[in-house]
């Protein structure tokens, strides 16, 4: 397993050509932030970005799951599993990432 820095690197990259993302730690995970607005969060080197009605169902689609946290595996149903080919091609990565950061820009404005 990679280290949390080299994999937020890893994402960092794939997102490059898209724009600069911040990270901050909280509860033992990352969130992925542009513009301030937090679109997605790293657990345990996997991605999970922002869902709503708009794109929830290429996520189950994919079969994806919802962001579990804590001991007793709370749900998180906001934010689901970037599927792993999604994940290693940057431009699908980008596109799915937009979507997420789009649904934060509609809620903040």
């Amino acid at each position: 397993m990679s280290s949390p820095s080299d994999f937020f690197e890893y994402v960092q990259d794939q997102l490059s050509s898209w724009n600069h993302i911040d990270k901050k730690r909280m509860f033992g995970v990352l969130g992925l932030y542009r513009d301030s607005l937090m679109f997605g969060i790293i657990a345990k080197d996997i991605v999970y970005l922002k869902v709503d009605d708009s794109n929830i169902d290429k996520y189950i689609d994919a079969g994806s799951t919802s962001l579990k946290v804590f001991k007793n595996n709370s749900e998180v149903p906001s934010y689901y599993k970037l599927p792993e080919e999604v994940l290693e091609n940057a431009e699908s990565f980008i596109e799915w990432a937009q979507e997420s950061y789009a649904i934060q820009v509609k809620r903040n404005s």
